[in-house]
Parts: C-alpha cells; sequence; structure tokens
C-alpha cells in the first residue's frame, strides 16, 4: 500500500508550495510511489475531507507556515491526529519565519497600523471578526497575539529549514521518510553555510559594515568585506546558493547545531570580525559607530528565527537604550 501524504500552509507566502511544484519531474515520481489525500494549495480538498478520516491515517504531514490565527491552530491539531508524522516544511513553520518579526509589534499596533496609517483620509474601520456574507453569518479566524513555529502547538518530528527548502533537501527527506531510512531529524547540513562558501577567506578583521551594493564581486569573503553574512552562525545544505550569487546569507537554514540562538551566535561572529570583543581598547565613539552602521539590527540577525530565539518577541518592550536596536 502506498504511503499517505498531506500537505498544508499557514501563515506563509506560498513559496513552499511552489517548493514542492519545483520538484518537477520527480514530482510525477512521487505520485507513482505516494497519494497525496490532502493538498489544498493545489488540488480541491477540503477540511472534512480530513475530519472524515481515521486517526494515524496519514503517513506524513508537510505544514508549512507559521502559526499565526487560530485556524492555523485548528489545523495543526487536525492534521496532528489524524497523522503518524508531522513534518514542519520551512522556515516559517520551523523557527517562525519572517512572520515572525511581526512579534515586535502586538497585535493592535498591528491592526492600527494596517487599518489607521497616515493616508486613511477617515476613521479607520476595522474588520469584523463576524460578518454576513450571502445570508450567512460567518466568522474570521481569531488573529494571535503572536506567531509561532510550529513545534510550539503540536509534536513535529521532522524539520525540513529553508526559505523554501531546496530542491535537494525536500528530494533527500521525501527518499528518507518514505523508504523507512528517517535517521535524520532535521534535513539540514551539520556544517555551516561558511563550510559550504567558495569564497576566499583570509581571516581579516574589518573596520566598517557596508551594504551589498557597496562592494564589487571580486570572490572574497562577503562578510569579511563587511557585509553582514550569516553563514558562520546558519546550518548548510543549501549548497551556500545566495553567497555563489554575490548576495549575503540572510540564514534562512536556522542555527547550526551547536547554536543555541542563532542571533547571538552571529552577533558573535560580527563582533569577533570588527574587534568589539576587545572594546575596551578602542573608544566608545568608534564602538558606537560601528554598531550604528548595522541597519535594522533585529531584522539582520534574526530575519528567520525571531519566534525561537531568546529575545522571543517584545524587545521594543526594553528600555532601548539597552537593547541591540538601541546600542548597548
Amino acid at each position: 500500500m502506498k504511503p499517505k501524504l498531506a500537505f498544508y500552509w499557514c501563515a506563509s507566502c506560498g513559496g513552499c508550495e511552489v517548493a514542492i511544484l519545483d520538484l518537477n519531474e520527480a514530482l510525477l515520481d512521487l505520485v507513482e510511489k505516494a497519494d497525496i489525500v490532502f493538498w489544498p494549495c493545489a488540488m480541491d480538498f477540503k477540511r472534512s475531507d480530513v475530519e472524515k478520516m481515521g486517526d494515524n491515517h496519514i503517513d506524513f504531514s508537510f505544514i508549512n507556515g507559521a502559526i499565526r490565527t487560530s485556524e492555523d491552530v485548528e489545523m495543526a491539531d487536525l492534521l496532528r491526529k489524524k497523522s503518524k508524522h508531522v513534518v514542519a516544511f520551512g522556515s516559517c513553520s520551523c523557527f517562525g519565519g519572517i512572520p515572525g518579526l511581526a512579534n515586535l509589534s502586538s497585535k493592535k499596533e498591528m491592526l492600527e497600523r494596517i487599518y489607521d496609517t497616515e493616508s486613511t483620509e477617515e476613521r479607520a474601520v476595522f474588520p469584523s471578526v463576524k460578518f454576513e456574507f450571502d445570508g450567512e453569518i460567518l466568522t474570521l479566524p481569531e488573529f494571535l497575539d503572536e506567531a509561532k513555529p510550529l513545534e510550539e502547538v503540536i509534536k513535529v518530528d521532522y524539520f525540513i529549514p529553508g526559505c523554501p527548502p531546496q530542491t535537494e533537501q525536500t528530494l533527500e527527506a521525501l527518499d528518507s521518510l518514505l523508504n523507512g531510512r528517517s535517521d535524520k531529524k532535521v534535513f539540514a547540513s551539520a556544517k555551516s553555510v561558511c563550510e559550504e562558501c567558495p569564497r576566499q577567506k583570509e581571516d581579516k578583521k574589518l573596520s566598517t559594515i557596508k551594504r551589498i551594493y557597496e562592494i564589487q564581486d571580486d570572490g572574497r569573503c562577503l562578510l569579511e568585506q563587511g557585509i553582514p553574512c550569516l553563514g558562520p552562525a546558519t546550518a548548510g545544505g543549501c549548497g551556500a546558493r545566495c553567497v555563489k550569487a554575490n548576495y549575503p546569507c540572510t540564514g534562512c537554514n536556522g542555527p547550526t547545531q551547536e547554536a543555541i540562538d542563532q542571533g547571538a551566535r552571529m552577533i558573535a561572529s560580527l563582533a569577533s570580525a570588527l574587534g568589539i570583543e576587545d572594546e575596551e581598547k578602542m573608544e566608545e565613539k568608534k564602538v558606537d559607530e560601528l554598531i550604528d552602521e548595522i541597519i535594522d539590527p533585529v531584522g539582520t540577525f534574526y530575519k528567520f528565527s525571531l519566534p525561537k530565539s531568546i529575545l522571543k518577541k517584545r524587545w521594543r518592550d526594553l528600555d532601548k537604550s539597552k537593547t541591540i536596536g538601541g546600542r548597548s
């Protein structure tokens, strides 16, 4: 009997769904080896179809996207009940992802920003939780106070990080899981992106922070050229594609195995490259100038992992003079 697969998205951009389509001809091989019993993004499936299934009917449910609404929680709970194994697919599901950056604001602040902006000419009209449509009273899903990674609401068996996961990562996971060779829990390399990167490294100290448009691609390490590249703190397995294309790693594969906090590990690496770990030997003005050159520290160091970080969410509730956003 063929194993049964399900694919579902929560708070995501749709890129992880496209990543499945990016399997191309391998997708045809997949449907020969397995039955897709739920994939509402691509086929006409309804929630009721899952509700009718027996417990553990699905062998593997691949869930992408962060948990952001009450509907996300309900579907995650339902798929967990109906599945033998659940796979967190993509950075948002694994770590909270880019939707998790919204945790810097409260739910109230976000709604006010969306519906009551400077361009609003009249008093803002906020959406109603209940509304009438075609003679029927409908209820919108509740917007949660924060975005969460999948494992904070249900038990997750396997993780495939990436924004979106690379085709090689997805194929490795599918082959391993469908053939009973699931010796991995996280389908990412134990090595960092730096160890996959072909760029020339000279272990030079930095004197300034730059943005990518300020340098010429000469094959040298981007970090050593002053570009905040998260390669040292990010798990490999992606083939360092972004860095090979002269774009810094932004950390979508999540932290390396030995890193407790991806952003903290990267801040330490950058501080070392800048010589700030010896800041007692530097003028305070110079330290402040170097830190000020980092545009959007939280978005740089925690772009994909804020909800799973030590910071978690409301860093802005702290005294900004004591945070990395307001210089320490």
